[in-house]
């Protein structure tokens, strides 16, 4: 089970909105990982157009992963 203490719920229509918006809350959740130093980001696809970012305490801090639901 991944704990989340920050989580950004993304729905979008087009890649480049997607891109957009996936950059966007990685680099803010990049910011409040520094704080700590002790977790890493986790991207989620949950169906098309429909993501979560997250700070998980399963992704090793400095890492990104990313897990297709």
């Amino acid at each position: 089970m991944t704990t989340a203490t920050e989580c950004i719920e993304i729905q979008v229509d087009s890649r480049q909105v997607l891109d957009e918006r996936l950059d966007d809350a990685v680099r803010g959740l990049q910011q409040i990982a520094m704080e700590t130093g002790t977790q890493g980001i986790l991207l989620t696809r949950h169906k098309a157009g429909h993501y979560t970012a997250a700070l998980s305490d399963q992704v090793p801090f400095g890492m990104t992963r990313e897990l297709i639901n």
